[in-house]
């Protein structure tokens, strides 16, 4: 594994680029959106059979690194300072403390939680953007805009790399679903995909229920937790949610989380003229690390297997993604009480030092009330009873998980241009080896 930076201190563009990246800028969203498609058929690949058949004569071509970036920025770009979760009554007229990140990127996440991280690999090497706990870097115009070529140097600085080749996937089933074994993650290709903290995702929500006056019941063994009772004057224990309800909702939270992530990362292919597509059709226990395949180490994410689980668990990477949950941490509580630090400590969205976009930044941040000791007690008390329950917290869903993929590629027009009726891609694509590489096709 490299700490080594992934770029230099400068990405290098000749001066077709320069006009591109201002042409970038003009692009409709409009046009994004409705002429967004999945374009899979890139430069150097071959459909071998069927009505589709088609052999490109062309060498695969990688992306370039302001490509990339450019892709990069769009998926998990930090992009200001989020604006936060503004009321509730039962905070008034404190403000509402649910966020777990001060930081906005170009995608949502419940509750501003945000317990992503975007992991990629191409011919170059295997790679970690680090965004989620990232101080904003570039502060927005009197107009709401960030200088585009701004926003992508300081990206740079938080790439680290894992490994000097490709993520090795192995193009069959079970590792990649076999519609996807012709195409995915192949030589000149981008995947990009993000990684959430389930764990994480779930402590919050744990938080956001207690200070809303609720809590939980363990519905598989139909009981209550044991000294819930002590908490009666603080929450509801007589109609608490069942266990696999929290964690069902907090899955699916994250799953929109990762999905939109990718999504602003497809409405990018569109305006740079790139083909890709989004997809799920990768095993993500082989990207992580747990195909049980010692040939195919994936990321090289812990995991661990018991007789209760259907699936192996991944619970992290050391130094690199590390989750709320044992063996990370030697119980709940500390992983509890590292979350509360995420949040009110130095850099967290309820610091007072920590800037912001509102005209007294350091006034809002402040008047969010801290957790107290008996919230964080009721908290560790049910996150550490589903853990020595069920052995991994969650219980019921995984401690990390992944779903969603980006690939992104040069498109070979040819197959287009022969097999599909015209209008199968953007003006973009028809023009980007021109503007982007100054060559023709």
């Amino acid at each position: 594994m490299s700490d080594q930076p992934a770029w230099g201190k400068e990405v290098h563009h000749h001066a077709t680029q320069e006009k591109a990246l201002t042409d970038l800028l003009q692009f409709p969203l409009v046009e994004a959106i409705f002429g967004r498609r999945s374009r899979r058929f890139f430069r150097g690949a071959e459909v071998p059979d069927g009505p589709l058949a088609f052999t490109s004569r062309h060498q695969p071509l990688p992306l370039d690194d302001v490509e990339k970036l450019l892709i990069l920025a769009a998926v998990g770009g930090v992009t200001g300072w989020h604006n936060s979760v503004t009321r509730h009554d039962r905070y008034a007229p404190h403000l509402s403390n649910y966020a777990g990140s001060a930081s906005g990127r170009t995608f949502p996440s419940a509750a501003g939680f945000h317990t992503a991280e975007i992991f990629f690999t191409d011919d170059s090497g295997t790679y970690l953007l680090e965004t989620r706990d990232y101080a904003v870097p570039v502060n927005r115009n009197k107009e709401g805009q960030i200088g585009l070529p701004l926003l992508i140097d300081s990206i740079k600085p938080r790439i680290r790399k894992l490994a000097d080749t490709r993520l090795h996937i192995p193009a069959r089933e079970p590792y990649m679903e076999g519609h996807n074994t012709w195409v995915a993650n192949r030589p000149g290709s981008l995947l990009v995909f993000p990684v959430g903290d389930l764990a994480q995702h779930t402590i919050a929500n744990l938080f956001f229920y207690a200070t809303n006056g609720y809590t939980i019941y363990d519905d598989i063994h139909k009981r209550k937790i044991p000294g819930i009772e002590k908490f009666a004057s603080l929450v509801d224990i007589d109609q608490p949610y069942p266990l696999t309800f929290v964690e069902q909702y907090s899955l699916t939270e994250l799953t929109a989380e990762l999905s939109t992530s990718v999504y602003a990362g497809m409405l990018m292919q569109q305006a740079l003229g790139l083909g890709g597509w989004m997809f799920d059709g990768i095993d993500r226990l082989t990207v992580l690390g747990a195909s049980g395949d010692p040939e195919v180490p994936g990321l090289g994410f812990r995991y661990d297997t018991d007789e209760r689980w259907s699936q192996p668990n991944p619970t992290g990477l050391a130094g690199v993604f590390e989750t709320l949950s044992p063996p990370h941490y030697p119980d709940l509580r500390a992983a509890v009480d590292a979350y509360v630090e995420r949040k009110f400590g130095p850099g967290g969205p309820f610091h007072q030092d920590t800037p912001g976009p509102w005209q007294d930044s350091s006034k809002v941040r402040s008047s969010a009330k801290t957790y107290d000791e008996p919230i964080r007690e009721l908290v560790t008390l049910q996150a550490q009873y589903i853990y020595d329950t069920f052995g991994k917290f969650p219980a019921t869903v995984p401690t990390v998980f992944s779903l969603m993929y980006l690939q992104t590629h040069h498109l070979d027009l040819e197959y287009y241009d022969k097999l599909f009726l015209p209008g199968a891609y953007l003006r973009t694509h028809a023009d980007h080896l021109e503007k982007w590489h100054g060559k023709s096709e």
